[in-house]
């Protein structure tokens, strides 16, 4: 069965149409890969409705409630969605809608922040070893080992912070860093875990909007901070970063996908879609009693029923 056919069928779309438009973001080889090529405000129009892609929306939410209960009960693979973007780019609210209808016993959501002194201690990926999620669990990265590639780069006298030894501080530094990252994330799908890389591609004319509308809205004023602008300086050399981390670090085993965010219904849906596609894949099933437990369920009911 195709993975995302019963949420096609709710809308009376064909699954390889909604295939073609999950296709239009995921990278699984960096050869070649240009983020010029992908548009910030695409909504793959002559593919589907914003009107079909909000219905689409609501039945990925279910669809992802039900996968996800399938995965804890199976208790075997787990999934680890990386989300990764510019300010104002929308990560949050992603995360919240997409989630929304997910039980949170099931799932684990880290947000990194700049790295205090017990993190700057250990190698760049210590952090989010630890973080990884349980079997039978989805982790959500808001930012991750990600941010040692891009702010970094951007910002490469934060590597004085890091106290590493000058002689392992040269030009190779960031291909060596993606080159661990990819391994890392080879050797997490050798022990079951499922990576899935979301980078909202967020235009530079959207994130000015954005930001005017958090300086005019008093109850979004909380939500704009100086230092988001002053990155918007670096606009060129972030987009540089992302373009050789996602060439770099792209597989079919562990994606990325060039999340068009110009538009949040859009965002939305891909999310969705992506992570409803890798969960179904697993072909997830509830655990099926042997006989000895059937036996002992029996038992049980005998005895609640003979209860007064």
């Amino acid at each position: 069965m195709d993975p995302l056919e019963d949420v096609a069928e709710t809308l009376d779309l064909p699954p390889k149409q909604l295939r073609r438009v999950l296709d239009r973001c995921r990278v699984t080889r960096g050869k070649g890969f240009r983020l010029k090529d992908h548009d910030p405000a695409d909504t793959a129009g002559h593919l589907i409705t914003p009107e079909q892609a909000h219905h689409l929306v609501a039945a990925s939410v279910e669809r992802l409630a039900a996968l996800q209960e399938k995965l804890y009960a199976q208790d075997r693979w787990a999934l680890l969605c990386v989300f990764q973007a510019i300010d104002a780019a929308g990560k949050d609210g992603t995360i919240k809608h997409v989630m929304s209808g997910v039980n949170p016993a099931g799932v684990q959501v880290t947000s990194f922040k700049v790295p205090g002194p017990e993190e700057l201690a250990h190698d760049f990926l210590w952090r989010s070893v630890r973080a990884l999620p349980e079997r039978g669990r989805i982790g959500i990265f808001n930012r991750s080992h990600y941010e040692e590639v891009l702010v970094v780069r951007v910002h490469p006298e934060l590597l004085d912070r890091q106290r590493m030894p000058p002689e392992l501080r040269g030009k190779k530094i960031w291909d060596q860093r993606l080159r661990a990252i990819a391994g890392f994330e080879r050797y997490l799908g050798r022990q079951g875990t499922v990576t899935l890389k979301f980078f909202l591609h967020l235009s530079r004319e959207e994130q000015k909007r954005r930001f005017l509308a958090r300086l005019d809205d008093e109850k979004k004023n909380w939500k704009f901070s100086a230092a988001d602008l002053k990155e918007r300086d670096h606009w060129d050399a972030y987009q540089a970063a992302y373009q050789e981390a996602i060439a770099a670090t792209a597989t079919p085993q562990a994606p990325w996908f060039v999340v068009p965010a110009d538009h949040k219904w859009f965002t939305h849906l891909i999310v969705g879609a992506a992570m409803i596609e890798a969960l179904d894949r697993l072909d997830l099933r509830l655990p099926q009693p042997d006989a000895a437990a059937l036996a002992a369920l029996a038992v049980a009911r005998t005895k609640l029923e003979s209860e007064g």
